[in-house]
């Protein structure tokens, strides 16, 4: 079992001069740091991103000189599905106050060269997300899921930056938070699991710091939204655990099965269902990029709750769909989409440049809209368009 990779590394700063200017692109909201943010930042960072909030302030992404553009874009774009409104949940519908609180309390996600393994020693107030902690979708890392080398941990450190500074922790070293009531429901979850040894089995010292330092329902909740999403479908190194053998549900129907009070804080309570971001899949990226889940595949594990995807570069790059509504852009190269049934079990219409694609059978490939795709593949024939 691996415990130290989970644990929280001192706040220690080290400042390692000024960084190489970075590849802006304002276009895609990626511009140098601003001088406001101070020294601290301007020296150790080379750009800057943000997700703006309703009250007229910023979330701040700063990133060093290894992290690419498109790293840089998957965080913003996790933290702007964790912040999407969820139309119907108990604590998500107006998430409009944990965004304003976030920028009230000054959050700021610390994008950071190397590896979590102590040698970047830069740390300024923010929450740390290491380079090799970063995948994009369709690169290497991502399609070959190697755990011990390049972990997916995006979603859990971008998560504490939400739990801590906008919704909330109760206890000491703490900041406000907007939503008490959501934290009260995460504390009792995390407080059974502990109790039930469904979380944190054999991890004595790290329970014992993580209480010291106030952090254990943060980290509860990242080890159930991590194998929500199917971050951990692929580890390999245990067939009924996640989260480095930390949580005993390995999958999002095992949760339901082995920790219900985490199921519900998952089921129609905060956390959409499927990632709302448009993801955008990696240039190198060539083949078949599967939004359908096949156990063969390690990363569908993890894509299967993607609905909308753009690829980029020159590529041959085909699509296999899901059973949600995908948005699917491609690029420029030839792009097929793969759609599960035969050509007269669908409803095909084009207008403009614009292709719909609706699936008459429920449950299977759901209604796409395609753009700057040549061909659709039917499990009969295949149609060029």
């Amino acid at each position: 079992m691996i415990i130290l990779v989970i644990g929280l590394m001192s706040c220690k700063t080290e400042r390692i001069g000024p960084q190489p200017v970075g590849n802006l692109n304002p276009a895609l909201g990626i511009e140098a740091v601003p001088a406001s943010l101070g020294k601290k930042y301007t020296r150790n960072f080379n750009r800057y991103t943000k997700v703006s909030t309703p009250n007229g302030g910023a979330i701040h992404i700063v990133a060093q000189s290894n992290i690419s553009n498109e790293q840089i874009l998957r965080c913003r774009s996790i933290l702007e599905h964790f912040l999407q409104d969820y139309e119907g949940s108990a604590y998500g519908s107006d998430k409009a106050a944990i965004a304003n609180q976030m920028a009230e309390n000054n959050a700021t996600l610390t994008l950071l060269n190397g590896r979590d393994d102590g040698r970047n020693r830069v740390r300024v107030p923010g929450q740390a997300l290491f380079e090799e902690e970063i995948q994009v979708e369709g690169n290497d890392w991502y399609v070959s899921q190697s755990y011990q080398n390049h972990r997916d941990a995006a979603f859990e450190e971008i998560l504490h930056l939400v739990h801590d500074t906008g919704i909330g922790v109760d206890g000491p070293n703490s900041q406000a938070g907007a939503s008490p009531e959501f934290q009260q429901k995460i504390r009792a979850a995390q407080e059974h699991a502990l109790n039930n040894n469904i979380w944190g089995m054999g991890a004595d010292d790290w329970i014992k710091e993580l209480t010291k330092e106030n952090s254990l329902s943060q980290e509860y909740l990242a080890a159930v939204i991590d194998s929500y999403y199917g971050l951990w479908g692929a580890w390999t190194e245990s067939s009924t655990h996640g989260m480095w053998g930390l949580y005993l549900a390995k999958t999002r129907e095992e949760i339901s099965q082995e920790d219900p009070m985490g199921e519900a804080l998952m089921h129609n309570s905060f956390f959409h269902p499927y990632l709302t971001y448009n993801a955008r899949i990696d240039s190198g990226f060539s083949g078949v990029f599967s939004l359908a889940f096949n156990s063969s595949i390690p990363y569908t594990h993890h894509s299967r709750y993607l609905k909308d995807i753009t690829l980029l570069g020159k590529k041959d790059t085909d699509v296999k769909v899901n059973e949600l509504n995908n948005d699917i852009t491609g690029n420029g190269g030839i792009n097929q989409v793969i759609f599960s049934g035969k050509y007269a079990e669908y409803q095909v219409e084009t207008l403009g440049e614009e292709t719909i694609v609706s699936d008459n059978m429920a449950d299977r490939d759901g209604d796409n809209k395609l753009r700057n795709i040549e061909q659709l593949q039917f499990s009969d024939q295949t149609i060029d368009l």
